[in-house]
């Protein structure tokens, strides 16, 4: 049996989920590894000393670095302006912010510079579940697709639904958007990446239906997948926990990136 050959960690963005899965990779998956970030934003020499971290200001020097596997957690703009470099340069990339793919132009570019590099783009489920499923049954063919989020009414503030509904007034649920995967990644940013997720594992962002509640009968995000198709009907329902250091992400989105390594470690084991 081989060691895995995953000795050094690049990870863009040391927010909420790039510190948590740092701490996972270290203490869990890869112990023995280097790590690298990129981040602009100040740290406490203490952090950066105790976690034996390399920080660098830009992804040229990341990857002048030479990372076997870089982990993008810094939101859409790294997707646009980091991810298809390291691709070029040959560097594995597993992406979080899968929203971004919903720009077809991003999509193209990316798989360009990852044929042109001879590397894998490797996405991650967020904090959905079930897509699997959703994969398997696209292979016989799939009629629907729908994804319903729901939030609480405030939770819906600074978004297009502050400017048509009085959200503090809400007492039921209440739809304040219907339209397409694609529609709903450009007006609900804050929902891309799950609307991603769902649209590239089944029927695509323009076919993908999605569905937003203000309902103010849940405290939580609520996440629930419906499909329909040659192989019969599937429905997915999820209560999503936040992540402890950041009550705006959902813990399950830091947990799947650590899965989606996990799986290439296993991948390199013999």
């Amino acid at each position: 049996m081989s060691e895995p050959t995953i000795r050094r960690v690049g990870i863009i963005g040391l927010g909420a989920i790039g510190r948590r899965v740092l701490e996972a990779l270290q203490t869990q998956h890869l112990p023995s590894a280097s790590y690298a970030v990129v981040d602009r934003m100040q740290h406490p020499e203490a952090f950066t000393e105790s976690r034996h971290l390399t920080l660098f200001s830009d992804v040229r020097s990341l990857i002048d670095w030479q990372p076997d596997l870089v982990i993008e957690c810094a939101g859409h703009g790294a997707v646009v302006d980091a991810v298809p470099a390291c691709l070029r340069a040959g560097i594995d990339v597993v992406i979080a912010s899968i929203g971004a793919l919903a720009d077809r132009a991003l999509r193209e570019d990316l798989e360009q510079a990852a044929n042109a590099g001879k590397a894998r783009l490797i996405l991650v489920s967020g904090a959905i579940g079930g897509l699997d499923a959703i994969r398997s049954a696209r292979a016989a063919g799939l009629d629907e697709v729908i994804y319903i989020g729901r939030k609480p009414p405030q939770a819906w503030g600074g978004t297009p639904a502050d400017d048509v509904f009085d959200l503090a007034s809400i007492d039921e649920p209440t739809t304040i958007f219907r339209g397409s995967a694609a529609q709903a990644s450009v007006l609900f940013p804050k929902n891309a990446n799950v609307t991603a997720a769902v649209a590239l594992s089944g029927v695509g962002f323009e076919l993908t239906q999605v569905q937003l509640i203000a309902d103010p009968g849940v405290h939580k995000n609520v996440h629930e997948v419906q499909a329909r198709g040659a192989f019969g009907e599937l429905s997915i329902r999820l209560i999503n926990n936040p992540l402890p250091d950041n009550v705006k992400t959902s813990w399950l989105a830091a947990l799947s990136i650590e899965e989606a390594v996990a799986k290439q470690l296993q991948a390199l084991v013999f």
